[in-house]
């Protein structure tokens, strides 16, 4: 039960964005109350035993961090650490019958090489350096700016600082770019995932989401590394509910919010335990939920376009390009059917009503760089981890039977990965207690029932260019609207993944909550 009736601010969500935000303002000297329907905290950002008598704590649904701001983790003193990893990415291949493939990682002069190996010279990786030397260049000037005051458009662009990447990147669909800088399909492919992470969309989707998608994907951290969270993300969340507790904040677990109820100045929050009062309400829930719990008309449909699936092994399966090593493969990020050609089959394919012929996925494996998170003996037998994000799988596929749906594009995505193992995977799948194979997939629709996500969509809704678009209601020139957590309702602000610079495992949209909150008074 909540220990008292009324509070500064009740943050609706215990998810990692709404546990930053009630850190800083309990900080601040706020009372805080955090309500959360679950019986945990953490949302999307847990570390679950997903395997009835297995030791291994996997990263359920996200499971890399590459946003989360070191100001954060300073600020609130987090006891977490993230850990590089050695390789980038391998994608296998096959050319003129071989199997062969691109390792991205350890060192210039074999990443080099490796090019040279799959393309023939060294054209490709010279255009690689360039593209990947001036996205570094707009991380390290865009990345700042998140944690700060929104930027109007001009002013962002003046950051940049590079009118032709601007007009590359934030006007025109990001497939002229990838495919002017680069003459490879297999090279195309792998550049052009970063901009397909959860999102549906083709290379040249005039809407630009796929831009957007790709922005964040390659500006974190000022460096656009993807970093392996030591002890699996819910050592992140459990540090987050740690230092939100210190500070003096209150967490309430297993009680959901019915409604909202706000004349602007005051609030009344309605909740499984009764109803409290706040001065301010932030909702770290997507924007479908906010309407709902104020009894609003719902903005329009969000879709997730991804198959989440996790596994435990005994061993790494071989791989029948014999020229690398399983453990350096599966260190990065090892890309399935992502070729440029293919990526943009499989989209026509599901935008058509179909599942993809060929499911484009990328896995990696958490317990090669961090094995903290599998048990001694787990360790000692040689077990790891998998994780796999399929694309292009979007939630509209799956309305009419979900669990048949989920099963045939779970077994087809891994009859593709097959293709490229020198073994079946399913003879490396370890096995729980009751003797079933330890492997679980998520749907969009499975992610939107336990989670909340609207359609699937693991950023709540389109993401949007981190800075300010012109407004025309009452909110412009708020504190809200300043820091992008703004709502219809001046003391009701957003603090998760669809508030503007909102999406992926990064903490920015409660930070600004919070900060829009103590910027107000």
């Amino acid at each position: 039960m909540p220990e008292r009736t009324s509070y500064d601010a009740v943050i609706v969500g215990g998810g990692h964005n709404g546990l930053v935000a009630a850190a800083y303002l309990a900080r601040a000297g706020r009372s805080v109350l955090v309500l959360e329907r679950l019986d945990h905290t953490g949302g999307a950002a847990v570390s679950t035993r997903a395997f009835a008598g297995v030791d291994a704590r996997l990263s359920r649904y996200s499971y890399l961090v590459s946003l989360l701001p070191p100001k954060i983790v300073q600020d609130l003193g987090l006891r977490f650490a993230v850990r590089k990893r050695t390789v980038s990415s391998y994608t296998p291949a096959v050319r003129d019958g071989r199997p062969t493939g691109l390792l991205v990682g350890g060192g210039e002069a074999r990443t080099r090489a490796a090019f040279a190996e799959l393309t023939g010279s060294d054209r490709e990786f010279t255009a690689w350096q360039r593209f990947y030397g001036s996205t570094q260049r707009l991380a390290e000037r865009v990345f700042p700016t998140l944690t700060g005051p929104l930027p109007s458009r001009a002013a962002l662009r003046a950051t940049v600082d590079d009118d032709a990447l601007w007009h590359a990147l934030f006007e025109r669909p990001l497939g002229e770019l990838v495919e002017e800088t680069f003459t490879d399909d297999l090279v195309r492919g792998v550049v052009l995932t970063d901009a397909l992470i959860g999102t549906f969309a083709g290379a040249h989707d005039p809407s630009l989401r796929q831009n957007r998608c790709f922005l964040y994907h390659v500006i974190g951290g000022g460096t656009g590394d993807w970093d392996v969270p030591i002890g699996g993300m819910g050592a992140l969340t459990d540090a987050l509910a740690d230092a939100a507790r210190r500070a003096g904040a209150e967490i309430v677990t297993d009680c959901a919010v019915t409604g909202i109820a706000t004349d602007g100045h005051s609030a009344e929050v309605t909740c499984d335990q009764g109803t409290v009062g706040a001065r301010r309400v932030l909702v770290n829930a997507a924007p479908r939920e906010l309407a709902r719990l104020l009894g609003e008309a719902p903005p329009p449909p969000a879709e997730g376009a991804q198959l989440k699936v996790n596994m435990l092994l005994t061993r790494l399966p071989r791989l029948r390009d014999t020229g690398v090593d399983p453990r350096e493969a599966f260190s990065g990020t090892f890309h399935i059917a992502e070729g440029y050609r293919q990526l943009e089959d499989a989209y026509q394919q599901a935008a058509s009503g179909g599942l993809p012929v060929s499911p484009p996925s990328e896995i990696y494996c958490h317990s090669l760089t961090d094995p903290s998170i599998l048990g001694a003996d787990l360790v000692r037998q040689g077990y790891q981890t998998l994780t796999l994000f399929g694309l292009h799988a979007p939630a509209r596929l799956f309305t009419a039977d979900n669990d048949a749906t989920r099963d045939r594009l779970l077994a087809a995505t891994l009859a593709e990965l097959d293709t490229h193992l020198a073994e079946p995977l399913a003879g490396c799948l370890a096995h729980d207690a009751d003797g079933r194979p330890c492997i679980e997939a998520r749907s969009p629709l499975d992610l939107d029932r336990e989670l909340g996500l609207p359609g699937g969509n693991i950023f709540h809704r389109d993401l949007a260019f981190p800075y300010a678009e012109p407004a025309d209601d009452a909110a412009e020139g708020t504190a809200p609207a300043c820091w992008g957590v703004a709502t219809t309702h001046a003391n009701v602000l957003l603090c998760g993944a669809g508030a503007v610079r909102g999406g992926g495992v990064s903490g920015i949209p409660g930070h600004n909550a919070a900060m829009a909150v103590l910027e107000e008074g």
